[in-house]
């Protein structure tokens, strides 16, 4: 079982921009890729994760509507490090971010298996 690495996160002021990064050592990716995902603040629950952004490995993107044109999903060259660059960061985009390999579950829907360990991002006014 791989268990990806996240770091990048921190505390910036609204409207600032924060990079984070994912590394996966030794994964074996499905199609289904790899995706963010953000743990708001007071839910505890891996179920009240919300999925951020996921690209697969033919390169296919999906953002979160309230981060879409702010957010940048990448991934290195050898496709297991993972990239979130996160510009004009608003209030509501705090919480714990997750880094999390996907897979193909029996309904054949791309589900987060491998989670990191996470990184807190905390953006203030």
């Amino acid at each position: 079982q791989v268990q990806p690495v996240e770091s990048g996160g921190g505390s910036v002021q609204a409207g600032g921009s924060l990079k984070l990064s994912c590394e996966a050592p030794g994964v074996i990716f499905s199609g289904c890729g790899m995706g963010w995902y953000r743990q708001p603040p007071g839910k505890e629950r891996d179920e009240e994760r919300e999925e951020v952004s996921t690209i697969s490995t033919s390169g296919n993107i999906n953002y979160r509507d309230s981060v879409r044109g702010r957010f940048t999903i990448s991934q290195g060259n050898a496709r297991n490090s993972l990239y979130l660059q996160k510009n004009r960061l608003k209030i509501e985009d705090t919480g714990v971010y997750y880094c999390a390999v996907l897979v193909e579950d029996s309904g054949l829907q791309c589900v987060p298996e491998d989670w990191g360990q996470g990184t807190q991002v905390n953006v203030s006014s």
